[in-house]
Formats: C-alpha cells, sequence, structure tokens
C-alpha cells in the first residue's frame, strides 16, 4: 500500500489538530506543534500502512512537510524497485 501525499498530509495534520491546507509545507513542523512522541506515531502509523523501511531518524533530521513527503515518495519508489 502506497502512502499518498493527500495521506500523509491528513496524518500529520491530524496529530497537530489542523486542517491540511493550514500546514506550512517549509516551515519547521516543530513550530507548528509537532514533538518526538507524535513523530514516532507518525512512523508507527506509516510502518502499519506497509512502509516498513520509515524510521524516526528519517523524519527527524528535517521536519519540514516538503522533506517528509520527500523522504515518503523516496522510500516508496525503492521499495517498488527492491519489490520489482
Amino acid at each position: 500500500m502506497n502512502i499518498t501525499a493527500e495521506q500523509a498530509l491528513a496524518d500529520i495534520a491530524e496529530l497537530l489538530y489542523l486542517e491540511p491546507a493550514d500546514l506550512d509545507h517549509e516551515a519547521d513542523l516543530r513550530d507548528q506543534g509537532m514533538d518526538s512522541v507524535r513523530v514516532m506515531e507518525l512512523v508507527e502509523r506509516w510502518r502499519s500502512a506497509g512502509l516498513t523501511q520509515i524510521d524516526y531518524i528519517a523524519l527527524a533530521e528535517d521536519q519540514r512537510v516538503a522533506h517528509w513527503l520527500t523522504v515518503l515518495r523516496e522510500l516508496q519508489l525503492s521499495g517498488e524497485n527492491v519489490a520489482g
């Protein structure tokens, strides 16, 4: 199962009690209310959805929505290459 950008935005926004459209894609998510516990919750949520290679470090090093979407896309593409 792929995690779409729309799903990722919905998941992030839900944890921050925001609407997806209210997320600033270039601002640090810590400034929008993200903390380490919420990051771990996203990691577990996305692992459960099938993205088993996601980890805390991949998200914690750069906490901008734009970066996270890139990480998700790249991990999913690399997973498809391995599976294919």
